[in-house]
């Protein structure tokens, strides 16, 4: 029961996390305002949130104190909601595509078949809001029922339930959580679980200034048997050395660690030069034969200057 309150938690935290919110969390860390922070970092339909990123690249050295102390997942799925077209209901095109209308769509011309469909006639529908990476997660159900939809960008799904909520025309529709839209009146349940896959999934970084997840948060560790630590770092290399960024991956290799991801973003400090992000199984706390201090120690040899994020447990 406790685990599934906590699932039902961090899912009204996902619908509701947004840019700024997502900065917020990282100010109000760092100052010690808050004891620890939740983050989006990624995304197994969508891939990785940039804004999170951002704020771990720490350029002008804002969070310095900042490190990331766990992780935890959450299932995601998503709903269209908006207002029911108030003329009579009609049926579906034989050939699926409920938009009624045939103006080209930005969306990837062959997205794989949606695996839900509308719960109402969406001809209506002209604008739909959401947050970039529901959309990304939303592709092929857009592509075949709102085709030549006006696609509007906001800070939120939460955000878009409450725009669309305000909607005097009835032609606006918004990508949200179920919950979300709950606490809104007047919506419509257009569509349910529009996600492209059943496994859409979030992944959220913890982060804190102790190195610890705070004990009254009741989350669970991995199981045992499956890899239970993750670390992460950031780097830059010299951009016109041949083979720098080969050198410093060879030592993960070298030292027989798995590699989890790889990231990257402009440095800003010059045209196409970057900040990398590699994430790996095993610990800088718990490393009794010294493979990510052999690791860490090449890190330094090669790169013109890193950064520990964290070494974590891993949650469930």
């Amino acid at each position: 029961m406790v685990r599934i309150i906590w699932r039902r938690i961090w899912a009204i935290l996902a619908s509701r996390l947004t840019i700024r919110v997502t900065i917020d969390v990282f100010d109000q860390v760092q100052s010690g305002e808050v004891k620890a922070g939740v983050v989006p970092i990624e995304n197994s339909t969508n891939g990785s949130v940039v804004f999170t990123l951002d704020n771990l690249a720490d350029r002008n050295g804002r969070y310095k104190d900042i490190t990331v102390d766990g992780e935890i997942f959450v299932d995601v799925h998503h709903c269209l909601v908006g207002h029911k077209n108030p003329s009579p209901v009609l049926e579906l095109d034989d050939h699926g595509d409920g938009s009624g209308t045939c103006t080209p769509t930005l969306m990837d011309p062959r997205p794989s078949k949606p695996k839900s469909k509308p719960l109402a006639n969406l001809r209506h529908i002209k604008r739909l809001y959401s947050h970039p990476q529901a959309f990304g997660q939303c592709n092929a159900f857009i592509s075949t029922y709102l085709k030549g939809v006006e696609i509007f960008d906001v800070s939120s799904t939460s955000k878009a339930a409450e725009i669309v909520s305000q909607d005097t025309t009835g032609t606006w529709a918004a990508i949200s959580s179920e919950l979300a839209a709950n606490l809104l009146q007047g919506l419509d349940m257009l569509a349910r679980s529009i996600e492209d896959r059943d496994d859409n999934t979030t992944r959220f970084l913890i982060i804190g200034k102790n190195t610890t997840v705070p004990k009254d948060w009741g989350l669970v560790k991995q199981s045992i048997g499956k890899p239970s630590t993750r670390t992460l770092i950031s780097f830059t290399v010299p951009h016109t050395a041949p083979g720098a960024l080969a050198e410093v991956l060879s030592g993960f290799k070298a030292y027989n660690l798995n590699l989890t991801s790889i990231n990257s973003r402009p440095s800003l400090l010059a045209p196409f030069q970057y900040i990398f992000f590699i994430e790996f199984e095993g610990s800088k706390y718990d490393d009794p034969d010294g493979r990510v201090q052999g690791a860490l120690d090449n890190i330094d040899r090669v790169a013109q200057g890193w950064r520990l994020l964290g070494s974590w447990e891993r949650y469930r």
